[in-house]
C-alpha cells in the first residue's frame, strides 16, 4: 500500500529524508562524552539566553550540540553537523539548555537548593569517576571532565539543577494515571478510519528542459551547498597479526620439562577409578540384609526396587572424589572390593550405602619419557603465549614512544595495508560494496576519534592484534561544484520545477475545494509523472504497516477535518503533495473494551513527560526567557560553516 511513498523512501534522496523526518533528538548533558570542538568568536561573557535573572553562557551551546551529534552518530555514524542542525537538532539542544536553567532558577527563587554535600554524594555515585578499586578517584574525575571539555564548576551546576528538578517535579510526575474518559477519546482515535486520496505533483513535471547558466548554477549551489555535504572520511593504515606471526622462542628445555614432571608428579603417577551402582537405606541392619541378597545373586536394581528404593549407576571416580560424594568409610570399602562384588555397607551423610562394584579403570604410571610429549606441548603453548604477550607489550611501548607504524611493522615482519577513504559506518566512500577486514571494523570507532599519524595497538577477536593509524582525514564538507555538477544541475531543475509545481498544486486544490474531483483536476494540468493513490485505512492498520515510519502526507491526512483538501511541500524540492480527505468513520469502541485498558497503560507512561513539559512552560512564563538570537545565529554558522564552505 502507498507504493509511491515506498518508492520515494527507498531512493537515495528519500531514505535520508525519512530519517530526518523521524529524528527524535534527546539531549543528555551532565556526565556525557562531550566533544572538544574549538570555536572562535564566542566570548565567555556572551549569553545564549537570560532566564529570570540568570544568564546561560553562549559557549555552553556548541559543547552541548557536539555532545548530541556524537550521540546521534550511534544510530547514524555518517551524520554531519549541518544535517544535525537542519533536522532541528540545534534547536532541540537550545530548548533543553533553557529548560535546564529554568528549573534550577525557579527552584532557587522559591527557596529550594542542593548543597555541596548533596552534590558531592551524587558525584561519588557516578561509575565513570571510580578508579581501579571501585571507589571515587579524584584524578579519574578530573581526567573525565577534561576529556569531556566540561569544567568542574559547570558539571556541579548541572548536577545541582538536576537535584532541584527532582525536588520540584518528582512527586508531581510519578506514576500518573490517565483518566478513563481521556483514554476513551484516544482509544477511539485508534479505531478511526479515513478515506481519501493523496497525490504527488512532482517538480520534475515542471522542471526546465535546458540547463542553467554558469552564473545561475553557481549562485544556486552556493545557497544549497549543505544538500551536497559529504560526510567525514578517513584513510587508515594498518597491520593485523597474531601470535603465529611473531618470531618467538617457545621450545622448552629438558630441564624445564623435568621440572614440570616433578611439579605434577601426582598427575603422572599410577591412578585408579572405580564405578559403582548404589542406593541408600536408613539403617545398618537393612543395609546388611539387602547386601546379603545381592551377594546371593539377586540383581541390585531388583533388590532396590522391591525395598522401595532406586539404584543409580555412578560414573567412575578416584578414591578422593568418591569419598567426597559418599563418605570416607564407603570409599575405603569400595577400593578394597573386587570387580563385580558387593561392597561392604558403610554409613554416609544420607544413610547407609548398599553398592556393587561395576568397573575398575586403572591407569599405570607414566615415566618422564612417556610424559615428555604432553609436557612439551603444554610448555610450548605457555611459553609462546607469554612470549607473545611480552612482544606485544614491547610493540605497544615502541608505538607509545613515537615509533612509526611502518618501522614497527618492518621490524616484526608485518604487512602494512591502506584502506580507501572510509565512512564512520565502515563503508568505503563511493564503494559501498567494498568490505573492510573484520579486525579493522572492531577498531573503527576509535579510529574516527584519533589524530593523524598517531598509531595505536588493539587486541581484536580471535586472539589477534591490529596496529592502525589515521593516514588522512577528509572533513565533512561540500565538494567543489565541478565534482557534483550533474547532481547540482538536477537540483537546480527540481528547485525551478518546485516553484511551478506549487502553483499547480494550488490550482488543483482550489478546483477540488470548488467541487471538482481530484482526479479530474490533476488531469487538467496535462503533465506527466503525476501520481495518485486512494487511501482507505484505519489508524491502527497504518501504525502496524508503517512501523513508526509514517509518511508526512499520511500524518497530515490523519489530522485534517473531514471533507477538506490541503497541500504539503515534499522535502528537497521533490514536489508537492495534495491530501484530499473524503470521509472519517470510527468503529464502535464498546466492541473492543480491552483497547481502553491498553490505551491507559501506553499513554500513562507519556503523562510524566507531558506534565513535566507543562510545568516547565509555566516556569518559563513566570521567570521570563529572553533568547540571544544573534548569538545563536553565530554559533549555528560556526557549527555548519566549515562544512558548507
Amino acid at each position: 500500500m502507498i507504493s509511491f511513498f515506498r518508492r520515494f523512501f527507498a531512493s537515495k534522496i528519500g531514505l535520508p529524508l525519512v530519517l530526518a523526518f523521524l529524528a527524535l533528538i534527546a539531549v543528555a548533558f551532565a556526565a556525557s562524552d562531550l566533544s572538544s570542538t574549538n570555536f572562535t568568536g564566542i566570548s565567555g561573557g556572551d549569553k545564549l539566553a537570560v532566564v529570570g535573572s540568570r544568564d546561560i553562557p553562549l559557549d555552553d551551546l556548541p559543547v552541548a550540540a557536539n555532545t548530541e551529534l556524537r550521540g546521534a552518530r550511534q544510530q547514524n555514524p555518517t551524520l554531519t553537523m549541518p544535517e544535525f542542525v537542519a533536522q532541528g537538532g540545534l534547536e532541540a539542544v537550545i530548548r533543553q539548555l533553557i529548560d535546564r536553567y529554568t528549573v534550577g532558577e525557579y527552584g532557587r527563587t522559591h527557596g529550594l537548593r542542593a548543597g555541596d554535600n548533596l552534590v558531592n554524594s551524587e558525584i561519588l555515585k557516578i561509575p565513570a569517576f571510580q578508579g581501579a578499586t571501585g571507589e571515587f578517584d579524584q584524578k579519574t574525575y578530573e581526567a573525565a571532565l577534561q576529556n569531556a571539555g566540561v569544567s568542574g564548576q559547570t558539571f556541579r551546576r548541572d548536577l545541582e539543577d538536576g537535584l532541584i528538578e527532582q525536588q520540584l517535579l518528582r512527586s508531581a510526575i510519578v506514576a500518573p494515571q490517565l483518566p478513563e474518559k481521556i483514554a476513551r477519546q484516544y482509544a477511539a482515535l485508534v479505531l478511526e478510519k479515513r478515506k481519501g486520496a493523496i497525490a504527488l505533483i512532482p517538480s520534475s513535471a515542471y522542471a526546465p528542459a535546458g540547463n542553467p547558466s554558469e552564473a545561475q548554477l553557481a549562485a544556486w549551489y552556493k545557497d544549497n551547498r549543505t544538500q551536497f555535504i559529504r560526510p567525514e572520511r578517513r584513510t587508515l593504515r594498518f597491520a593485523v597479526f597474531g601470535g603465529e606471526s611473531l618470531k618467538v622462542d617457545a621450545v622448552p628445555t629438558a630441564a624445564e620439562i623435568a621440572a614440570r614432571y616433578k611439579r605434577d608428579a601426582a598427575r603422572y603417577a599410577a591412578s585408579e577409578k572405580r564405578g559403582i551402582t548404589t542406593f541408600v537405606v536408613p539403617t545398618q541392619d537393612a543395609a546388611k540384609s539387602l547386601a546379603a541378597r545381592i551377594a546371593a545373586g539377586a540383581p541390585i536394581e531388583t533388590v532396590a526396587r522391591e525395598a522401595g528404593f532406586t539404584a543409580s549407576r555412578l560414573e567412575p571416580e578416584d578414591r578422593e572424589a568418591m569419598a567426597g560424594s559418599t563418605s570416607f568409610a564407603f570409599a575405603q570399602n569400595a577400593f578394597k572390593a573386587a570387580k563385580g562384588a558387593v561392597i561392604e555397607p558403610a554409613q554416609g551423610t544420607l544413610g547407609w550405602y548398599v553398592a556393587r562394584l561395576d568397573s575398575i579403570d586403572a591407569t599405570p604410571a607414566r615415566s618422564l619419557a612417556q610424559a615428555t610429549p604432553e609436557i612439551t606441548e603444554a610448555l610450548t603453548a605457555e611459553k609462546r603465549a607469554a612470549a607473545v604477550a611480552d612482544r606485544v607489550a614491547e610493540i605497544e611501548a615502541e608505538i607509545d614512544g613515537g615509533t612509526a607504524l611502518a618501522d614497527v611493522a618492518k621490524a616484526n615482519g608485518l604487512t602494512v595495508e591502506t584502506t580507501p577513504a572510509l565512512l564512520a559506518n565502515g563503508q568505503a566512500f563511493g564503494q559501498p560494496e567494498l568490505q573492510i577486514v573484520p579486525q579493522l571494523a572492531q577498531v573503527l570507532q576509535t579510529a574516527f576519534q584519533m589524530e593523524e599519524s598517531e598509531p595505536q595497538l588493539a587486541p581484536v577477536e580471535g586472539g589477534q592484534f591490529v596496529i592502525f593509524e589515521v593516514a588522512k582525514v577528509e572533513e565533512a564538507a561540500a565538494p567543489a561544484l565541478a565534482q557534483v555538477r550533474e547532481e547540482a544541475i538536477a537540483g537546480w531543475k527540481r528547485a525551478q520545477g518546485a516553484i511551478l509545481a506549487r502553483q499547480a498544486a494550488d490550482r488543483i486544490v482550489a478546483k477540488v475545494r470548488g467541487g471538482t474531483s481530484l482526479e479530474v483536476a490533476m488531469a487538467a494540468e496535462n503533465r506527466p509523472g503525476f501520481d495518485r493513490e486512494v487511501i482507505d485505512i484505519e489508524r491502527r492498520q497504518l501504525l502496524a504497516q508503517q512501523r513508526g515510519r509514517i509518511a508526512p502526507p499520511l500524518v497530515l491526512m490523519f489530522s485534517m477535518a473531514e471533507g477538506t483538501t490541503k497541500s504539503l511541500e515534499a522535502p528537497r524540492n521533490l514536489g508537492w503533495y495534495i491530501v484530499d480527505l473524503e470521509d472519517i468513520s470510527t468503529l464502535p469502541l464498546d466492541k473492543e473494551p480491552e483497547l481502553i485498558v491498553q490505551t491507559r497503560q501506553q499513554l500513562g507512561a507519556s503523562l510524566a513527560g507531558e506534565y513535566r513539559s507543562q510545568a516547565l512552560a509555566a516556569m518559563r512564563e513566570e521567570l521570563g526567557v529572553t533568547r540571544n538570537e544573534a548569538g545563536i545565529a553565530t554559533v549555528r554558522k560556526q557549527l555548519v560553516g566549515d562544512a558548507a564552505q
